[in-house]
């Protein structure tokens, strides 16, 4: 497992992500048909939307497969590839079985995948096995349906970090409150992508602002 943690923004909201970048505590912007759908974003404008965000600082930019099909995912994610340069471009495969066949041929092929919609251990094992750049948990949605999120996403943490040689990180989403993050950080995990109004309560702490208009004010009746 590399060492270095992987914070991304979750929206296809271009404004939204205009308010969070650039910054260097930033490392990409994860997309999902659902949030294409939500900011209006057709497939054709999704390339426009991604480069823009590669523009405003991100490093990854991570997009999804319209297909269920092998053969049709593998068509999706080439369409995008040639697009972006090599490394640029995360493609997002739900972890089923037609999935992780398509993702394996993709990562044999050098392109980062990311396993979505990870539920179970064994998916996030799998993931890890296949050498995925990630392998995606929903924090939220697990707890929606009564799971104990944390304990599920802790067991999955130590399944990949039992096969450091494949450079998987967990990329846990759904992410819903300052302390869901903060727990997510206690157990280790290699990268999150959170909702831009996220972004802003971890960054603008108000004590911190209180404190800054007072240093400021001073400075400015220092002689």
């Amino acid at each position: 497992m590399t060492e270095d943690f992987h914070l991304y923004l979750d929206s296809a909201d271009l404004q939204e992500l205009q308010a969070c970048l650039p910054h260097p505590v930033v490392h990409g912007v994860t997309t999902n048909p659902t949030l294409l759908l939500r900011a209006g974003i057709g497939r054709a404008a999704l390339p426009g939307l991604l480069k823009r965000c590669i523009e405003l600082g991100a490093r990854q930019v991570q997009a999804q497969v319209h297909s269920s099909e092998v053969d049709g995912m593998l068509d999706d994610a080439h369409a995008l590839l040639p697009q972006f340069d090599r490394g640029q471009l995360v493609v997002k495969i739900p972890a089923t079985r037609q999935g992780l066949d398509a993702g394996a041929q993709l990562i044999a092929q050098g392109v980062p995948v990311t396993f979505t919609a990870v539920y179970a251990p064994e998916q996030a094992h799998f993931s890890a096995q296949l050498g995925a750049a990630y392998a995606a948990p929903y924090l939220g949605r697990l707890e929606d349906s009564g799971v104990n999120g944390l304990a599920l996403i802790a067991q999955m943490q130590s399944l990949v970090a039992q096969r450091p040689s494949s450079g998987t990180r967990l990329l846990v989403a759904s992410i819903r409150s300052r302390e869901a993050y903060l727990s997510l950080l206690g157990l280790g995990v290699g990268a999150i992508t959170i909702p831009p109004r996220l972004f802003a309560e971890l960054l603008d702490h108000p004590a911190t602002l209180a404190a800054e208009r007072g240093f400021l004010a001073d400075a400015g009746s220092l002689p």
